[in-house]
């Protein structure tokens, strides 16, 4: 007797609904999706016991005939495609024709369907995967689809179900995913007769995230817009300004050609793009849209279909990358029109300090970070001038008219003379310098309300650029080791190196083939202190397979760098006169991202008159 056997019909398509049904949250997402492959622009989802007892799903979409419902609940029946070559260029959410046999074969199952121009519809009732019910319906346009008693009949798949409360909320982030990716449509979400979502057809992502997270996120959030011939796709959508971040990727959507997707290859550019803008640990908020030429992703990877692989996943990391800089760089546009400098004569800026044209060790890698440092060097001031200042009458800062201003010549000292006091200019952008918070927070007004400045923070930024800018221009300095090092490396991490050895020698590491997968190095970056060779080409090729192409040539040195800038910056309790401060904005506003730190802590702050009007209870 043979031991190989098929496997009876019913049995076999409850197996296939495993790949395909694993929760209550699965089958909305299936069933929703074949509702907006139906052209509906209003889809109505019900559950009750987190879906568990009942999944129901109504549209108004194009419905179908008695002989398509019938063959819709046979495996591998679909609409979508007719070819290999379709199946090469999928461009609608469903494909496999496999969603619904294998929901009705673990359900009782009730499919009603009626055409826009038909006088009746179809009634299609299944038990377990068994037709028990064909008969004319009577229902509005459009399809209805319910599910009743999930599992029935698989009682070892039913006991893994988590609470009503959990599946429920399973479901609801399925449906606002869906609700995101295609915000022409609305939406309305049942749990247990309780209305818990109802979103209108809207005209753009802005307003269906405003429906869902609320005004305040959305105002924090820049609009990403890039196309072009060289990307070959376009990428829009929003994303949170820098320093905005979560602990978690919950609020991290990617959108493929309408189909929330899970992609290391996004995961890993959006984490470049937005490098030094946010602390460790953090997620950015970004609700991105990928639009491609179908042929350029395979979405045939997982039955979920939440996977999908590029064809050219180094072009699209790119473009990520380039698409989320952009955005950032207009955030930065934007900010500065918020926080505009003042004017001042040349009389009143101070050269900025030069760093030496090399870097032979690290010591003089710190020494000149000093020298940047020196120029906002705090004055000694007595105590009682000290405390003058923080009232606002002594040199150190001086209070500013109302309007915007402009200074006049200034002394060494930073204070001006009583006949050059300041004067006033119009600018509708431009603010005024009220005082200094506990040594640490320079306050000032614009015409939006209150700004507060973080002086360590924002002096971080301006040293860490202009180090890095230099260090960029005059290359990074290596420093030869005593005994050069030899490491091996598996045959992909090998193949790499080699591809890759021109840029490893911008970097400043000398590397160099020295056999069979075996490596030499002979020299490090200057301001890289690792004693073990080996271990960092191993943190280098991680760090750079992760990173763009455009990548800074410095861009492992980074952290380094910010490290030491931060023992350089001026800290909290350093009183800083006002020509310092004065320079001290107006160099942050120049930087290409002035609204963090290096270490992503932000620099500035707003708080607005309507907030500041909250608070003091003139408004509700």
């Amino acid at each position: 007797m043979s031991r190989i056997q098929l496997l009876p019909e019913t049995l076999a398509s409850q197996v296939a609904a495993g790949e395909v049904v694993e929760r209550p949250a699965s089958v909305v997402k299936e069933l929703v999706e074949n509702s907006l492959d139906a052209g509906a622009r209003k889809i109505e989802v019900s559950i009750q016991r987190g879906g568990i007892s009942l999944v129901r799903v109504v549209d108004d979409g194009c419905g179908m005939d008695a002989d398509d419902a019938l063959l819709s609940l046979e495996r591998h029946a679909t609409s979508k495609i007719r070819s290999v070559a379709d199946l090469a260029a999928i461009s609608t959410l469903g494909f496999r024709g496999e969603a619904l046999p294998s929901i009705a074969s673990v359900s009782r199952f009730r499919l009603t369907t009626r055409e826009a121009g038909a006088v009746a519809g179809s009634e299609i009732v299944v038990n377990g995967g068994r037709i028990v019910t064909v008969r004319a319906g009577g229902e509005a346009p459009g399809t209805q689809l319910e599910v009743r008693s999930l599992f029935f009949n698989l009682p070892a798949r039913r006991k893994f179900l988590r609470s009503a409360n959990t599946e429920s909320r399973n479901v609801e982030h399925q449906l606002q995913l869906q609700a995101i990716g295609h915000p022409q449509v609305g939406f309305t979400f049942l749990r247990d007769e309780r209305l818990v979502l109802q979103l209108p057809p809207v005209a753009s992502l802005r307003d269906r995230i405003r429906d869902l997270h609320g005004a305040e996120l959305v105002a924090r959030l820049l609009e990403v817009k890039a196309s072009g011939p060289q990307t070959k796709f376009e990428i829009s959508g929003l994303t949170g300004r820098a320093g905005l971040g979560r602990s978690t990727r919950s609020q991290q959507l990617v959108f493929v050609n309408g189909r929330a997707i899970e992609s290391p290859v996004v995961t890993g550019a959006l984490r470049e793009g937005y490098h030094t803008t946010l602390m460790k640990g953090q997620f950015p908020v970004t609700f991105l849209f990928l639009k491609m030429d179908p042929m350029a992703v395979d979405v045939n990877v997982h039955p979920a279909k939440r996977e999908v692989r590029f064809r050219d996943p180094a072009g699209v990391r790119e473009a990520v990358v380039e698409a989320i800089r952009q955005t950032l760089e207009s955030g930065r546009c934007d900010w500065q029109e918020q926080f505009r400098a003042p004017e001042i004569l040349p009389q009143a800026q101070t050269a900025a300090a030069q760093i030496p044209s090399s870097f032979p060790s690290m010591r003089e890698f710190e020494v000149n970070v000093a020298n940047l440092h020196r120029h906002f060097q705090p004055s000694a001031t007595p105590e009682h001038e000290d405390r003058e200042e923080l009232r606002g009458g002594g040199p150190a800062l001086n209070l500013v008219p109302k309007s915007a201003w402009r200074t006049a010549a200034a002394d060494d000292s930073g204070e001006l003379p009583a006949e050059q006091k300041l004067t006033a200019v119009s600018h509708d952008h431009q603010f005024q310098f009220i005082g200094v918070l506990n040594k640490l927070y320079v306050l000032m007004e614009n015409a939006n309300g209150l700004v507060l400045v973080d002086q360590h923070a924002a002096h971080e930024r301006v040293l860490f650029e202009e180090l890095r800018r230099r260090i960029e221009e005059k290359g990074v300095p290596s420093q030869r080791l005593l005994l050069p090092q030899t490491f091996d490396l598996p045959p992909r991490d090998a193949e790499w190196v080699e591809r890759n050895l021109s840029t490893l020698q911008k970097m400043g590491i000398g590397v160099e083939p020295f056999g069979a997968q075996t490596f030499k190095v002979d020299s490090l970056p200057t301001f890289l202190n690792s004693p073990d060779a080996a271990t960092f080409m191993r943190d280098v090729i991680d760090e750079l397979r992760s990173a763009s192409n455009s990548s800074s040539s410095v861009r492992l040195g980074e952290d380094m760098i910010a490290k030491t800038v931060c023992r350089h910056a001026v800290k909290a309790n350093d009183p800083l006169r006002y020509l310092e401060v004065e320079k001290l904005i107006r160099d942050l506003l120049e930087c290409e991202l002035p609204y963090c730190c290096p270490h992503g802590r932000p620099t500035m702050i707003q708080i607005s008159n309507a907030e500041l009007e909250k608070k003091f209870g003139r408004k509700v």
